[in-house]
Formats: C-alpha cells, sequence, structure tokens
C-alpha cells in the first residue's frame, strides 16, 4: 500500500482510515457516530477483538477505536474491508452513501447544495481559479500551498470536497454559467508546468460548453472595477437569489434586492471590461501553446 508514492505498513499513522470529524457538522456527528456503533456492534457478535479486526482489515487498534468511537470519518476502504471480514453482505459498505458526503466540510456541503439548485451562477475571481473549475492537480497544490499547512488528510478530503461541486457540470437541464478569471493568474503554473497546462486544458473545455460564458480580464486593461475583489451571485427557479462579494456588506452572503442590484451592477461591468468569450478562448489556446 503506498501514500502519495511512499510506502507504508498497514496501521501507521499515513494510513489512517479517514478523516476527522467536525465537532459543529451535528449531522456529521450523528452519521458518524451511528456507523461507528454499527462497526462495534457487528465486530462484538463475531467474536473479534478490536486488535484482531484490525489487523484482519489493515488498520492498527487504535483506529479501529476511533471509528467506531465515531471520532473518525472511515474511508471507503475501510468500510468494504470490515465489510467483507464481518460477512456482513454489503450493509456496512452501503454506509459509504451517507459517510462520503460527511466527509466534506460542513460549508462546503451547503455551498454545494446552493450551487446544486441554482439555475445562474455568476463568478468574477481575482487571486485563483475558481474551485469549480479546477483540476485536480491544482486544487491539491492549491490547498497544499496553506499556511499553516492542512495534514495531508485534510489536503484530500478538501480537494475531494472540491471536485464533488463539479458535478453542476453534469447537471440537466444544465444551468447558465459564468466566469470572470484574472490573465495574471492563468499564467501562474500552480502545481508546475504540467499541472499548469492541464489546467489551461480543462478552461478551455469548460469555456466551450454551450451552457458556459468564460472570459478573461486582461493585465493591460486600464479600467478595472473588480479590485475589491471575488463576486459571487447564484440564481434560484422560485426568483430568489444569493450574492457575495469581498468588497462589500462585510464579505457577509446577501439576498437584500438592493444589494444584489450592486453586485449585478459590478459584475456586468467587469464583463464589460473583460475580453469577449471567443477572445477569451483565444487568449488562453495562447498560453496553453507558451507552456
Amino acid at each position: 500500500m503506498s501514500v502519495d508514492g511512499e510506502a507504508v505498513r498497514p496501521g501507521t499513522e499515513a494510513n489512517e482510515p479517514g478523516w476527522e470529524v467536525d465537532p459543529d457538522d451535528e449531522w456529521g456527528v450523528a452519521v458518524i457516530t451511528m456507523v461507528g456503533r454499527q462497526l462495534k456492534l457487528l465486530r462484538e457478535a463475531s467474536g473479534m477483538r478490536a486488535a484482531e479486526f484490525g489487523a484482519a482489515i489493515g488498520y492498527g487498534e487504535d483506529l479501529v477505536y476511533k471509528v467506531e468511537g465515531g471520532k473518525r470519518i472511515p474511508r471507503r476502504e475501510y468500510l468494504a474491508e470490515s465489510d467483507r471480514v464481518l460477512g456482513a453482505g454489503g450493509v456496512i459498505a452501503a454506509t459509504w452513501e451517507d459517510v462520503k458526503k460527511v466527509r466534506y466540510p460542513k460549508t462546503v456541503r451547503e455551498l454545494g447544495k446552493l450551487e446544486a439548485k441554482a439555475v445562474e451562477i455568476a463568478l468574477y475571481e481575482c487571486h485563483i481559479i475558481p474551485g469549480l473549475l479546477q483540476t485536480p492537480e491544482h486544487a491539491r497544490a492549491v490547498i497544499g500551498a496553506a499556511q499553516p499547512p492542512y495534514s495531508p488528510d485534510d489536503v484530500e478530503r478538501m480537494v475531494a470536497a472540491r471536485l464533488a461541486r463539479q458535478s453542476i457540470f453534469e447537471r440537466s437541464p444544465a444551468p447558465a454559467l459564468s466566469f470572470v478569471l484574472e490573465e495574471g493568474v492563468l499564467r501562474r503554473p500552480i502545481g508546475g508546468t504540467m499541472a499548469g497546462r492541464r489546467q489551461l486544458e480543462r478552461l478551455l473545455e469548460v469555456g466551450r460548453l454551450h451552457n458556459v460564458v468564460l472570459q478573461v480580464m486582461p493585465m493591460n486593461c486600464d479600467t478595472h472595477s473588480g479590485l475589491d475583489g471575488r463576486i459571487e451571485l447564484l440564481k434560484f427557479p422560485d426568483g430568489t437569489a444569493v450574492g457575495r462579494s469581498d468588497g462589500a456588506f462585510n464579505g457577509r452572503p446577501t439576498s437584500d434586492p438592493k444589494h444584489l442590484r450592486i453586485l449585478e451592477l459590478r459584475y456586468g461591468t467587469i464583463r464589460a471590461q473583460a475580453l469577449s468569450p471567443r477572445e477569451s478562448l483565444a487568449l488562453i489556446e495562447q498560453l496553453l501553446g507558451e507552456t
């Protein structure tokens, strides 16, 4: 077994079965506590001690206790091996459908729910490529560069959460998506040259979708209305909307019609100042050719 290319022994810290549970996530705590209790009951019914069970599934005794005590979110492999060893007939393995949702931070799940309901999403990013557009390599490099650093487990957990949100591109009917990115961000090879190439290729792929408008704010633009930071607008089927901007209303989400009009005005102005969608894709192709 290996983690990030390094061989590790089952039961070592690098091979822990999951992620820490967010104590403020009541639903998540309830799910993991229930799964842990179920695992413990089945293990005890089989007559296996924790150490014996851990050895059978490839993990240490202390980690078995953490999972059974609702202190760790088990990985899919942990549940599958537990199901096999305990002869649960798929009952334990099936809990992954709930467990996999808990591994994403609560705030990300809430954001994902809003994005999943939205019929329109408009987003301007000034410092990074939006999470909805990031490749796995780019997301891993961005999250891994945080200071103070996240643990490897937390990095993978956050990458998985970010990528899960991208299921929005598979929705039917498809939502209307609009993105404005900064040219300077596209020129920064986050994660290295090859990762940078794959990220540019991903932007071209998404930018050519029929429901996506992707624009680039050029570095030589002498008028820029987005210097206050990120702007995001989401509109829903019932006509309601929510928006947020780093430079307005203390950065908090707002549904106030007056506030939304201000954000729409700012976003519309930014779009007008950016390159057209055709020019933007041409610039991305040019940057890809230069790498």
